[in-house]
């Protein structure tokens, strides 16, 4: 298949993907011997531009440096390579959202906008098949079902996360590819064991449903880059005070990666209903959207400080559709933009 099979499919103008998706395949390719300038030439980019973490480019870039780089190398498992790239580069991000969790079953909520944050590529689903639980890849452009590439970076990138959260080991029980069976399929059985089946309507996971109950470790780097200082110190004054309003500022920060941060659904967590909520908070002289707004300014801070997380990732973390949204926020309450506070 020639470099623009891609192209020649319906790829909507609007879709994009950030820096990083391209610098994973650059590094992968060039793992391989494949010259990153010549990549970057072909496909029309620089190397100042892939720098900016923040950086949004058209998904035809994306595919187009994908297919170059795999028929460059000449390697049918790239996509296993540059799937390992991004589960290694977003170590930072999964410990810090591993604080917000305590078990698989809750870290399970946050993987679609995890997954969301690698671009307009497609999205990941949860859903319950008798004792297992499958994790389905459902790509935004259906040509790429019959590709290799996409279904291997998210797979594999998803089973070493996911094998890497628990006190208890998570392992793949089977895995399904929509695409054909390649002729050497020793790399994709040594990540997923050897129940693996090809040209599925699917690429998907499968576990344990077990497993759903098993506790998230939680590491020391869940304090930031303040070590001493762990989140749940974020709001200790109000601990010592106000219990009622500790608690729900610490449900917000954990539900806040999921993007729905509703006062209907806090309520519900808390056992209360939306009016109750409504009304305590009234006799605390505030409401719902002045706490959320808090919660989120003091996490961003904490966030902003710890220069190994993007503002795209911080953005994700803080429960908003996208960078600009977080951005506009913060400007709000800082009077200048994430980038420039941090550069300040």
């Amino acid at each position: 298949m020639n470099s623009s099979a891609y192209a020649e499919q319906q790829i909507d103008p609007n879709w994009t993907v950030p820096a990083p998706a391209l610098a994973a395949i650059l590094q992968a390719a060039e793992g391989k011997g494949v010259s990153q300038q010549r990549l970057m030439k072909e496909v029309g980019i620089t190397q100042d531009q892939v720098a900016i973490p923040d950086r949004r480019f058209p998904v035809s870039v994306y595919y187009k440096l994908y297919q170059l780089a795999a028929e460059w190398s000449a390697d049918p498992d790239l996509g296993l390579a540059v799937g390992r790239i991004m589960y290694l580069k977003g170590l930072n991000l999964q410990l810090y959202v591993c604080s917000l969790c305590n078990s698989f079953r809750q870290y399970l909520n946050l993987i679609p906008s995890t997954v969301k944050m690698r671009g307009d590529i497609g999205k990941v689903t949860a859903h319950r098949e008798g004792h297992l639980i499958e994790l389905r890849w459902e790509p935004l452009l259906q040509g790429s079902r019959q590709r290799r590439y996409c279904s291997d970076e998210v797979l594999s990138a998803s089973a070493m996360i996911i094998n890497t959260l628990c006190t208890l080991p998570v392992p793949v029980v089977k895995a399904t590819f929509s695409y054909a069976k390649p002729q050497d399929v020793t790399r994709l059985e040594t990540l997923f064991g050897r129940s693996i089946s090809f040209e599925q309507e699917y690429s998907s996971l499968f576990f344990d449903s077990a497993a759903l109950d098993y506790q998230i470790l939680k590491q020391d780097y869940q304090q930031g880059p303040e070590q001493g200082k762990p989140f749940t110190e974020l709001f200790e004054d109000d601990q010592s005070t106000d219990e009622f309003l500790a608690s729900l500022k610490s449900l917000m920060m954990r539900r806040l990666p999921e993007g729905e941060v509703s006062i209907d659904n806090l309520a519900s967590q808390m056992n209360i209903s939306r009016r109750t909520l409504q009304r305590r908070l009234s006799e605390r002289n505030t409401n719902f959207l002045q706490v959320l707004q808090e919660v989120r300014s003091r996490m961003a801070l904490r966030y902003l400080s710890d220069g190994r997380l993007g503002i795209t990732e911080i953005a994700f973390l803080l429960g908003y559709a996208d960078q600009g949204s977080f951005s506009s926020a913060f400007k709000s309450w800082q009077g200048m933009s994430p980038r420039d506070f941090r550069r300040k």
